[in-house]
C-alpha cells in the first residue's frame, strides 16, 4: 500500500523514541473520597481546572489549521473514508442499528468486512477459542407496553398518558412488572453521598413506596462550586444513579421529574429513548434487585401532581437544594402495569487488532459504539428510523478511518492496538461494560485509550473539548498534539449535562484504565464561535436521538478527521513506548489502576 510521507516520518520517530513525554500532574485536580458508600462511579471526575493553554484561546485566530501538506492529505483521506462509511452505516437499510436486530447483523458484518479488507486481524475469540471479529454479548431485549400512570389522592384521580406525559419501563427481565397503589415520596435529588454529607433518604423506609426525584444534583441547582462539583454534573446527578440508589433503598418504584436544562436534553429525547425496545445485559437474577418500575414525568405533569398533594413544586425544589431538606410523603399513590415481551439473545462487540511487534500482550484501545435506537413506530411523524448518523455512525466510521491509516504505517507499532466497536451504548454503555468485565487483553496490561462519540460535522474547529478535563496524564499528550496544529484545549461548555458519564470510555475508566474522550469544539475557523455554538445547540434541540439525525453529503468532515488524526497520534505514541500513563493523584480511579501495577513490571 502507499505509505504517506507523514506516517513514514511519524512511524520511524515513534518507533525509536519510546517516550511518553512529560506528563505533569495538574495540582488543581480535586481529590475524591474513595470511601464513598456507593461505587466509584458516584464521585465526580470532571476537574474545575482549565487547560494550560486556555489563555491563548481568545487570540488563536488563525484562518486555518497548521497542518503540513502530508497531514492535510491524510485529513482529506480520512474525511473521504468517513463520508463513505457513514453513508452506509446511517442508511435506512441498516434500520437504525439497534442491537439484536437485522440492523445489528448488517452493521457488525459490515464493520468486520471493512477491518478485514484493511488487513487487520480478528481481535476476539469464539466459543471454541478460535480468532473472531465478534465478542458475544448476552443481552435481553424487552418491548415494554405501559398502561397510563394513575396518580390518586384525596379528591384526585389522574391518568398520565404514555409518551406525552410520562414514560415507564423496568430493568426486571420478567414478563410483567407493576406498581399497585404505591405511596409517592418526594426525595429531592435522591442522593446518598457521605463525602458530601448528604442523604436525601435519611429516616425513610422506602419499602413498597415510589421515590419522586429531581434530575441532576444540588451543585447544578445552586451553582455553588463548593457543593458537589458546582455546575458540573456528578454521577449523583445521572438518572442511572438515581434508579440504582432507589433500589438500594428498597423502593418499589422511582420516577424522575424532567427538566430540559437540568437533564441536558428535551422531553422528546426521553420519550424517544425509553419508548422503544429496551436492552440490558443478561442477568442471572433477572435484575430482581432493581425497582419494579422506573420512569420519567414531564415538568407540567409534576406541577399538577404536587399541587394535588398540596405542595408547590418550585418551593420543594428550592428546599431540596440544601442539606436541611426533609423528604416529603405526598399523600398520593401511583399505579401502572408493564407488560414485557422478553427476548434473550446475543449482541456483538466488533474487535479488530493490529498485533504489536514487541509487546503484543499490551494494548492501546480505540473505542466507539456502533448502535443507535433502531426503528420505533411510536415516534412522532412519518419517519420512524433513528439512523443515528452523528450518534454514532461517525465514531464507528472513525475507527475504520484510523485503522486505514495504521495499516499504511511502514512497520507495526510495538504494542497491540485494538479497535473496538461496542454494542448497546444507548442502553446504558452495555457493550463497553461487558468488554471491561471480559477484556481481550487484561485491563492491567491495557495501556490506555481514546473514545470517539458523535464526531463534529461542521468543519475544523480551533478548540478541542476534553470531556472531564483534569483526569489523566494522557491530556498532556493531547495538548502537545493540539498545540502543534495551532489548536487549543477547552473545558466543556455544558458540564452540567454529565457527558463524562454518557459514553463508553467511562466503563473502562471506572476499571482503572486511563481513557481520553474529546470532541470538536465550537470555535469554527470558517464561521466563528457563535456560529459553531449555534450548530451544536441546533443538533441537540432538533436531531439528537431523533429520526432527523441522518447523513448529509454536504457535511464538512475535515474537523472530524482532524480529531481522529490527533487521537491516533496519541495512541501511536502510547503504542510505541513502554510507559504506563496514570490518572492524576487524587482521581477516584487512581487507586484502582495502582492496584494492578505489579502486573505491568
Amino acid at each position: 500500500m502507499r505509505i504517506p510521507t507523514l506516517w513514514r516520518r511519524l512511524g520511524l520517530v515513534l518507533a525509536v523514541s519510546g517516550a511518553l513525554g512529560a506528563c505533569g500532574q495538574d495540582t488543581g485536580t480535586p481529590g475524591a473520597d474513595n470511601n464513598a458508600a456507593t461505587s466509584s462511579e458516584s464521585t465526580q471526575t470532571a476537574s474545575k481546572t482549565q487547560p494550560a493553554n486556555m489563555a491563548a484561546a481568545d487570540t488563536a485566530q488563525a484562518s486555518k489549521p497548521q497542518l503540513t501538506d502530508a497531514e492535510q492529505a491524510q485529513v482529506d483521506q480520512m474525511a473521504a473514508d468517513l463520508h463513505k462509511n457513514i453513508k452506509v452505516l446511517a442508511s435506512d437499510k441498516f434500520e437504525g442499528r439497534a442491537p439484536a436486530t437485522k440492523g445489528e447483523d448488517l452493521t457488525v458484518n459490515y464493520l468486520a468486512d471493512q477491518f478485514q479488507a484493511l488487513g487487520l486481524q480478528p481481535g476476539a475469540v469464539d466459543a471454541n477459542g478460535k480468532p473472531s471479529w465478534f465478542q458475544q454479548v448476552p443481552v435481553v431485549e424487552m418491548q415494554i407496553k405501559s398502561t397510563p400512570l394513575e396518580i390518586k389522592g384525596r379528591d384526585y384521580d389522574r391518568q398520565l398518558q404514555p409518551l406525552t406525559e410520562m414514560v415507564t419501563f423496568t430493568q426486571r427481565q420478567t414478563d410483567s412488572s407493576a406498581l399497585n397503589d404505591s405511596e409517592l415520596v418526594f426525595v429531592g435529588y435522591g442522593i446518598v453521598s457521605p463525602e458530601n454529607n448528604w442523604n436525601d433518604y435519611a429516616g425513610l423506609d422506602m419499602k413498597g413506596k415510589t421515590a419522586v426525584i429531581l434530575v441532576n444534583d444540588p451543585g447544578y441547582a445552586t451553582q455553588d462550586k463548593s457543593l458537589f462539583n458546582g455546575n458540573a454534573m456528578t454521577y449523583y446527578g445521572r438518572w442511572s444513579y438515581k434508579y440504582e440508589e432507589a433500589a438500594r433503598q428498597g423502593a418499589a418504584g422511582a420516577i424522575i421529574i424532567h427538566e430540559t436544562g437540568a437533564a441536558g436534553y428535551p422531553w422528546e429525547v426521553v420519550s424517544g429513548s425509553w419508548s422503544g425496545a429496551q436492552i440490558s445485559l443478561a442477568a442471572k437474577n433477572k435484575n430482581l434487585d432493581r425497582v419494579a418500575v422506573e420512569g420519567w414525568v414531564t415538568g407540567d405533569a409534576a406541577d399538577e401532581m404536587f399541587a394535588a398533594a398540596g405542595l408547590d413544586l418550585q418551593k420543594q425544589m428550592d428546599a431540596a437544594k440544601s442539606r436541611g431538606f426533609k423528604p416529603k410523603p405526598m399523600g398520593l399513590t401511583a399505579s401502572v402495569k408493564l407488560t414485557n415481551s422478553v427476548r434473550r439473545s446475543k449482541s456483538r462487540n466488533v474487535v479488530a487488532k493490529v498485533e504489536g511487534k514487541k509487546y503484543p500482550d499490551e494494548a492501546v484501545l480505540f473505542t466507539a459504539h456502533w448502535d443507535h435506537l433502531g426503528v420505533n413506530k411510536n415516534s412522532e411523524g412519518k419517519d420512524h428510523i433513528f439512523n443515528g448518523a452523528v450518534d454514532n455512525a461517525t465514531g464507528a466510521a472513525g475507527l475504520l478511518a484510523m485503522a486505514h491509516q495504521v495499516m499504511e504505517l511502514p512497520q507495526k507499532p510495538d504494542r497491540s492496538m485494538l479497535f473496538i466497536a461496542v454494542t448497546a451504548e444507548e442502553s446504558g454503555l452495555l457493550g463497553s461494560k461487558y468488554y471491561a468485565e471480559n477484556p481481550v487483553i487484561p485491563l492491567a496490561k491495557t495501556v490506555g485509550g481514546v473514545n470517539f462519540d458523535a464526531l463534529g460535522v461542521y468543519g475544523p474547529m480551533r478548540d478541542i473539548v476534553v470531556v472531564g478535563y483534569g483526569n489523566s496524564e494522557l491530556e498532556k499528550m493531547l495538548d502537545n498534539a493540539a498545540t502543534r496544529r495551532g489548536q487549543y484545549l477547552a473545558p466543556e461548555a455544558h458540564p452540567e449535562r454529565g457527558a463524562f458519564y454518557r459514553s463508553d470510555h467511562f466503563s473502562l475508566a471506572k476499571q482503572g484504565v486511563p481513557m481520553l474522550y474529546f470532541e470538536s469544539g465550537s470555535d469554527s475557523y470558517a464561521h466563528g464561535r457563535a456560529w459553531g455554538e449555534q450548530q451544536k445547540e441546533n443538533y441537540t434541540a432538533h436531531d439528537y436521538h431523533k429520526p432527523s439525525d441522518e447523513y448529509d453529503p454536504n457535511w464538512n468532515l475535515k474537523g472530524a478527521a482532524m480529531d481522529l488524526q490527533i487521537g491516533l497520534e496519541v495512541g501511536l505514541k502510547l503504542a510505541n513506548s513502554h510507559d504506563w500513563p496514570n490518572w492524576y493523584e487524587g482521581n477516584e480511579f487512581r487507586a484502582i489502576r495502582d492496584k494492578s501495577a505489579d502486573q505491568r513490571k
